[in-house]
């Protein structure tokens, strides 16, 4: 076996320290920002869809990388697994600088588009947090990138203790700039932007230790290198793109929220915070998997790679069945955790206890099983099927539960559960079949 359990351990329990912690600070922002105001609340819930629309390219990016490095650790080639690692690092930093340029440039232009007209003083928090944190994206993009080679060497312990200082920074500064300096949605933008950087510069330093399989050692060219960013891109853009649509897709429905008023979109960032400890290991498992899964493909042991698969399913179903029990009946402690008034309280409590039976039943197979697919090079299913999938159901059936069935939120995470069934039923239904299989050989004939 590629991976004993031992092996499969040191990658995943440092992923879901790290995945906790991550969720743990972005909670802990969400309740300090609190105490600016709803409106404030508002305004940061509303550019971190955006945020996370850039964040998942730039993992997309980085997901491509790692896949292409892990085929090339399975076949035994580091030296080949360097330059890919070197290459994405190139590419996404180039792309993260253009991206804020043009966030920062045009920040007015792009909230108006995507929101339209909402309240001034949620306008003005939007625009605030907009423009420091677009800074960071380079960072954010380097970072991602070093993290997802890092996994595929199987050394998730380094990604953890770098996450610890970022989230470190980032805690400590909100709690200075909001707190002790008064500076509002800036206190909390400010210290984000400042930890994507720390931790950038750490791990791109640390990616130059000779002892690594993967490392940046006499790879530094700044030079593109068409056949390897070729490789990466046939894994990366179906994935960027499926990631950008399913994001894209969200704001839409964000912008359904957004009519049923500043307390809806309350209950709806503080919703979204709390769903992330529903999916805290899977998100890490997923993580795993990515890896995992790629160096069993280059090694062509594709028996092993459904093992690992049903494996690692299986233990994310347990952890999560256990995390939603928990949740669902300390939900109205953890809700009142947050400065919100009674209606937003209600409608976030409700919600998320509906999240939490649902995602038992219906988010592995979603979003976990496609992984596998991915790191075989089956991009083109799990692209058309996500993006299908996102834009019938949970953003058709968004529009049609609020505006001609009047059910408010729990009709748009309704929609949610219908776009979750559908999308895991298409990706069984290919995993059983053997054609994922061949997508990798398919990819090196063209």
């Amino acid at each position: 076996m590629l991976y004993s359990n031992k092996d499969l351990k040191k990658l995943i329990v440092p992923l879901v320290i790290e995945q906790t912690l991550a969720i743990a600070v972005g909670m802990a922002d969400t309740i300090m920002i609190s105490v600016v105001g709803e409106a404030a609340v508002s305004g940061v819930s509303l550019v971190d869809t955006v945020n996370i629309l850039l964040i998942n390219i730039f993992s997309a990016l980085a997901t491509g990388g790692a896949v292409v490095a892990g085929h090339f650790l399975g076949q035994k080639h580091p030296e080949e697994a360097s330059k890919a690692a070197w290459q994405i690092i190139m590419f996404a930093t180039t792309l993260a600088l253009g991206i804020s340029v043009i966030f920062i440039g045009f920040h007015d232009q792009l909230l108006h588009l995507i929101f339209g007209k909402i309240d001034t003083d949620v306008m003005q928090s939007a625009k605030t947090y907009l423009i420091i944190t677009a800074v960071s994206f380079s960072g954010l993009a380097i970072y991602n990138s070093c993290a997802a080679i890092f996994r595929s060497m199987n050394n998730a312990k380094v990604t953890m203790w770098i996450s610890l200082l970022i989230n470190v920074i980032n805690i400590t500064g909100n709690a200075i700039c909001i707190f002790g300096l008064k500076w509002g949605v800036a206190g909390a933008a400010i210290p984000t932007t400042v930890s994507r950087f720390v931790g950038a510069i750490v791990i791109f330093c640390m990616m130059f230790n000779p002892k690594k399989p993967i490392n940046f050692c006499g790879q530094v060219r700044l030079k593109f290198n068409g056949d390897l960013i070729k490789k990466i891109l046939f894994i990366a853009v179906p994935n960027g793109m499926e990631n950008s649509m399913f994001q894209l897709g969200k704001i839409l429905v964000l912008s359904v929220v957004a009519t049923m008023g500043t307390s809806a979109i309350a209950a709806n960032a503080v919703a979204n915070t709390l769903a992330s400890w529903n999916i805290l290991a899977g998100q890490a498992i997923n993580l795993a998997l990515v890896s995992v899964s790629a160096v069993c493909v280059g090694a062509g042991e594709y028996k092993q790679a459904r093992y690992f698969t049903k494996k690692l399913m299986t233990i994310t179903i347990m952890v999560t069945a256990v995390i939603s029990v928990i949740m669902f009946f300390s939900m109205p402690v953890l809700v009142r955790m947050y400065s919100l008034g009674p209606e937003a309280a209600k409608m976030a409590t409700e919600v998320m206890r509906f999240h939490n039976v649902m995602v038992v039943l219906f988010w592995v197979p979603s979003f976990t099983l496609p992984n596998t697919l991915r790191s075989a090079g089956d991009v083109i299913w799990t692209m058309v099927i996500a993006i299908l999938s996102m834009w019938l159901f949970r953003v058709g059936a968004s529009y049609l539960f609020t505006y001609q069935f009047s059910l408010g939120l729990l009709g748009v995470w309704g929609a949610m559960v219908i776009d979750w069934v559908f999308r895991g039923i298409c990706y069984v239904f290919r995993y059983r079949g053997h054609k994922w299989e061949t997508a990798m050989h398919r990819q090196r004939e063209q």
